[in-house]
């Protein structure tokens, strides 16, 4: 079995399981069992399905046990833990990604006296705090030095423990909860075990873990409660098909939601988790929009900015200049006020600047891309910025205060701006501080605004951590990128509940979705909200999901149940009536654009279309009066003179349809003004002038001889009826080709 059908195999156990049919999950994963060679799983296997044997034959013969249900779903839970540890064994087996050679190669150091390391870890934070107290020359000395490495490197052992246990035991639960109770150790220490306890829970279920990361979010520390928070939320949606078994998960977290400071951060985590999928459409925009752009106007640019002078000034407003100096790109001001837009919302502007800066040694450790950003870690301390100790300090609590950057991108920025010149560093420091600045003045003036402003802050930065572990890791191969998954939360069975009970965070995260162009998922919450309650706006919205999803059908009956309301009456009249067009139904789509008209009379787009019907029914006349209006109403309107001659020559007024194709001729012409005009020639009686024309239209660098021949097909009986003999029409075409070949 290979590595692909182990683990299919393996969904497929957890699939039937989830379905509550035990007696196929058993087929397949004695399939698994006899794959791992492993003698005890093979002796519980027989002693769960022998257990569940005799629990159906009680139930046929009608033998009543209260405890059935209880007795089943510990059946259900017990054959999850078996598939788990024998899914788990395989890996461990076969596996090449990073993850199993790491948990491999740590085997032999997993800590076995937690005793014995909590104290050696709470000894050394009461040596680091003595330390403090000691003259600055101390400071420095060799022995400090070693003993911040040896800490780390227990931090970092501590981390890749929790990682790579499977289940937790007692001892560990014990010491998981007396690390984050205890005060000496810093939120960043206990930031990086959450994470780990998350990377672990992805790769193997525990229900301990999960009750841990619960625990953990209750930590007084903000960074420790949302990292538990995010964790608590990937594993989760990850084992949500587990989660009818696990009534001590559910109900805890149905308890949660009506703590208003959790129902705040678990909408803000959902809708950051939603964001994240804005990321790849970003670097897309930079890459092949902002950024070729910016290379057109790379010759002259410096001059142009006067750089040295734009550095020295605030940075609160505009550049004057800058209009004037991207006057030949006026696109590229708009996308990149676009993108300073998103910037501001939470979306991810800056993976395509700090992916390059990931070649740093510092991330060689696996651990780093998940350590919260502190001058604090033994890496930072050993690099200093400057000369000056205070000048150090200062420049790093800046970074790390920085809300627009995420904790890996902090330490990316850090190492890449050591070796530049000092000026440079204190421009960089300048404006470090001046976004500081700004970020608490947006906050002070209200403590709840300020709480909620630094939990919307932290989750950002760990999303995006996570995202740049995901996505540009070296090795990220390895690892299930959680980044691809729908995060449709709504549709999981531990979330649905929730989500349900407050219906403002779900209209919330479908409006998000719906702004943010995810129609599948906003319709899906829409649904679920309109069956609470009729709205003509969510009807409105949740039509115009599946329209853009191409259902137009189905389109078409919420804008028909939105239409019952006199809530933008108009606007809901023309959707009504392009739905009836994209099914092919022009008689009602008429009907609906003529109703829209008398609402809006002077709209030029509801003319055109209603034009468009009249001559998929053809009422060529009536079309030929609607175009007139827009003609009226827009005169120049060079758009409106293609259909006007188009009808004029349907409806016999070839010389009024020869006059609009002049027109459009000497303003750039098509393949089809070309062929069009050919037509009208030949019905004025000038045939070297229609095969004049005919030709054009074939040389076009966009057409070729066999579309011409299928355009003017279709044609042909327009052609007939304005006098054209049947009889002349191969006899021209066969001229044409000859005239091709000249």
């Amino acid at each position: 079995m290979t590595e692909i059908e182990i683990k299919e195999k393996y969904q497929q156990v957890c699939n039937l399981l989830s379905a509550r049919t035990l007696k196929p999950a058993f087929d397949h994963l004695e399939q698994l069992i006899s794959a791992s060679g492993i003698g005890e799983f093979r002796n519980e296997y027989i002693g769960l399905e022998q257990n569940y044997k005799f629990m159906l034959k009680y139930t046929v013969e009608g033998i009543n046990d209260p405890e059935r249900q209880k007795i089943y779903e510990h059946l259900l839970i017990s054959t999850f833990e078996l598939a788990d540890n024998t899914f788990e064994h395989l890996r461990i087996k076969y596996s090449q990604s990073i993850e199993y050679q790491k948990k491999r190669g740590f085997a032999k150091r997993y800590i076995t006296d937690f005793k014995k390391f909590l104290q050696g870890l709470e000894n050394y934070t009461v040596q680091k705090e003595l330390r403090l107290l000691l003259p600055d020359q101390s400071l420095g000395s060799d022995d400090t030095w070693i003993d911040a490495e040896i800490h780390l490197q227990n931090i970092y052992t501590l981390f890749y423990h929790f990682w790579f246990i499977d289940r937790l035991t007692e001892n560990e639960i014990q010491f998981f909860r007396s690390f984050q109770k205890n005060e000496a150790f810093p939120f960043y220490e206990k930031s990086l075990i959450v994470t780990g306890l998350t990377l672990s829970l992805m790769r193997f279920f525990d229900e301990n873990k999960l009750i841990l990361l619960f625990n953990a979010y209750e930590n007084l520390d903000e960074e420790v409660s949302q990292r538990a928070l995010i964790g608590l939320l990937i594993s989760i949606y990850n084992y949500d098909k587990r989660m009818p078994f696990f009534h001590a998960i559910t109900g805890r977290l149905e308890i949660l939601i009506e703590d208003p400071r959790f129902k705040s951060n678990f909408e803000k985590s959902i809708l950051q988790f939603i964001r994240s999928k804005e990321t790849e459409k970003i670097q897309r925009k930079l890459q092949d929009e902002i950024i070729p752009e910016m290379i057109k106007l790379s010759p002259n640019l410096r001059n142009k900015l006067n750089i040295e002078s734009l550095l020295t000034e605030g940075s609160e407003d505009k550049n004057p200049e800058w209009q004037e100096i991207l006057k030949d790109s006026p696109e590229l001001m708009g996308k990149m006020e676009e993108l300073t837009e998103m910037q501001l919302e939470g979306a991810d502007v800056f993976l395509s600047s700090f992916s390059m800066l990931k070649h740093f040694p510092f991330f060689s450790e696996f651990a780093n891309w998940f350590f919260p950003f502190t001058p604090d870690h033994p890496e930072i301390k050993r690099n200093p910025i400057s000369k000056e100790s205070g000048d150090d300090l200062t420049f790093t609590h800046l970074i790390m205060k920085s809300p627009m950057l995420c904790n890996s991108d902090k330490y990316s920025f850090f190492f890449s701006i050591l070796n530049i010149p000092t000026d440079y560093k204190k421009m960089v420091s300048d404006s470090l501080k001046a976004e500081s600045e700004q970020f608490e003045e947006i906050v002070k003036d209200d403590s709840f605004l300020s709480h909620n402003k630094k939990a919307e802050t932290i989750i950002s930065q760990y999303v995006r951590d996570l995202y740049r572990f995901f996505k540009i890791h070296p090795q990220r191969e390895g690892f299930e990128d959680i980044f691809a998954w729908r995060f449709d939360f709504h549709n999981k069975f531990a979330f649905k509940k929730l989500l349900a009970e407050d219906l403002k965070i779900q209209r919330n995260i479908a409006e998000f979705n719906f702004a943010k162009n995810y129609f599948r998922e906003a319709a899906d919450i829409y649904e679920l909200l309109l069956q609470r309650d009729d709205d003509a706006e969510m009807l409105q919205k949740l039509a115009f999901c599946h329209q853009k999803m191409g259902d137009y059908k189905k389109a078409l009956s919420f804008y028909l149940k939105a239409d019952l309301f006199d809530q933008n009456k108009c606007w809901n009249l023309k959707k009504i009536a392009l739905c009836y067009r994209n099914l092919k139904k022009p008689v009602k789509a008429l009907e609906y654009f003529q109703q829209a008209e008398i609402l809006e009379p002077d709209n030029l787009s509801l003319h055109v279309s209603i034009g468009q019907c009249q001559m998929e029914i053809n009422l060529y006349e009536d079309a030929l009066k609607s175009y007139y209006k827009v003609e009226y109403l827009s005169p120049g309107n060079k758009k409106i003179w293609r259909p006007i001659g188009w009808c004029s020559f349907l409806v016999g007024k070839v010389e009024q349809a020869e006059k609009y194709y002049e027109q459009l001729i000497s303003d750039g012409p098509n393949k089809y003004d070309l062929l069009n005009m050919g037509h009208v020639q030949w019905c004025l009686g000038h045939r070297k002038a229609a095969l004049d024309f005919y030709k054009k239209s074939i040389n076009d660098p966009v057409s070729s001889e066999e579309d011409f021949i299928e355009a003017f097909n279709e044609d042909l009986h327009h052609l007939i009826k304005q006098g054209v003999d049947p009889d002349d029409v191969p006899i021209m075409l066969d001229q044409l080709r000859y005239f091709l070949v000249e």
